[in-house]
């Protein structure tokens, strides 16, 4: 067991004024099943970057024989194209290969993928190789970064099974049933707080639907609360100010009851009002400061509304007795048919290399000549937004890409 201690820990991007992570203190133990969670860009990545030495903090980050090991590996088109042992052992020479056939074989895959260009590998495939090797590795705590991206549920189902019997990782993922799974701590990067828990995602998340739940309700009635007494001081001040007027100089005839006798009770009211409102601020100010420290971690999330443009067909899409593969291959996808018209969401599942991202690649004419036998036609002027998988190939600033 190491302990990994972080003292002061501020960092902030130079491009940025805004601190990423501000004095933040907490300790983490190397045997957890660690789960990392927060909106996005709280710096969950950034995190790991600043664990492995990547950039400049203030602070301090103790741990130490511990090495970080980040997940998915950065690997260039080349590397790819070597054979998987070679790909992975020489970005970590100091790997025991019965180790990493150990880790396989715990991941139900066959070793001989080793010897497989990489390149012809599966996602699925990949994220088991990545993680034998990293997990063989000794004295290492894995940085998870989203481990089943682009996995099927049967090979999602398999890295759960396999993470369940390991330890020393932190494990980032936006699935809540595959944290549930796989940790039993959890380390949360709210908006203005760092916290450790020893518990699952879903009893963090109930906890924490609870507290704010409160905090939003005692906000709403000091809110309220402050709006009385703002305009009860605003009362008070006019009744003081008015009075503190009448303590010298009258008309006579006005004020007939008037002498010079009543000043020392003019006074003395005056000063029970001007102390009334004193205390009516005090009380203010008192409850500004409680409602400060309420919903600093409560997350707002914006409305997200998607207006389609208008379009004068109600068939987008027609895809009639569609067959997909290579001549000298089994077919990816056969006859293949459907429909889709205006206002539908259609989901496309499947293992992986069934053949769902040829798919779409055919509906976007993207597929070369012969490999596609049927037809598809899409409507006249209409457009279409493609999201890949993966937006690895873009570089540059998003102002540059927008």
């Amino acid at each position: 067991m190491s302990l990994i201690t972080v003292r002061n820990l501020s960092f902030a991007y130079e491009s940025s004024g805004d601190m990423v992570f501000d004095h933040a203190n907490f300790q983490l133990d190397t045997d957890w099943k660690l789960g990392l969670t927060g909106r996005n860009g709280c710096g969950k990545t950034t995190f790991f970057r600043l664990l492995q030495g990547q950039y400049e903090y203030g602070g301090s980050i103790d741990c130490g024989k511990v090495q970080f090991r980040y997940f998915p590996l950065s690997l260039t088109e080349k590397e790819k194209e070597q054979l998987t042992i070679d790909c992975l052992g020489n970005l970590y020479p100091e790997y025991e290969l019965w180790r990493v056939c150990v880790e396989l074989n715990l991941l139900d895959m066959d070793a001989e993928l080793l010897y497989r260009p990489y390149c012809t590998l599966s996602y699925g495939e990949r994220t088991r190789a990545e993680l034998a090797f990293l997990f063989s590795l000794e004295y290492t705590f894995l940085l998870l970064d989203e481990p089943t991206n682009h996995l099927d549920q049967e090979s999602k189902k398999m890295i759960e099974k396999y993470l369940k019997k390991k330890s020393g990782f932190i494990l980032v993922s936006h699935d809540r049933n595959f944290l549930d799974a796989c940790i039993d701590h959890l380390l949360v990067i709210n908006r203005a707080t760092i916290e450790v828990f020893q518990s699952n995602f879903s009893t963090w998340w109930e906890n924490k639907q609870r507290q704010d739940a409160f905090e939003t309700a005692q906000n709403e009635r000091i809110r309220k609360e402050i709006g009385r007494l703002e305009q009860s001081a605003g009362q008070a001040s006019r009744w003081a100010d008015k009075v503190e007027g009448r303590k010298i100089g009258f008309d006579p005839r006005k004020e007939p009851e008037r002498n010079i006798s009543t000043r020392s009770y003019l006074a003395e009211k005056s000063r029970r009002m001007q102390q009334r409102r004193k205390n009516l601020e005090n009380r203010i100010q008192k409850e500004i400061e409680e409602k400060q420290g309420l919903m600093k971690n409560v997350e707002q999330v914006s409305e997200l509304k998607m207006n389609p443009v208008p379009f004068h067909k109600k068939r987008y899409l027609e895809v009639k007795e569609v067959t997909i593969g290579y001549t000298d291959q089994p077919p990816i996808i056969r006859n293949l048919s459907f429909d889709l018209h205006e206002g539908e969401r259609l989901a496309l599942q499947g293992r992986n290399g069934c053949g769902k991202s040829t798919l779409l690649k055919a509906v976007l004419g993207q597929l070369s000549e012969g490999i596609l036998r049927g037809s598809i036609e899409l409507s006249g002027g209409l457009s279409i937004s493609y999201i890949p998988q993966s937006a690895g190939f873009l570089s540059g600033s998003l102002r540059d890409y927008a």
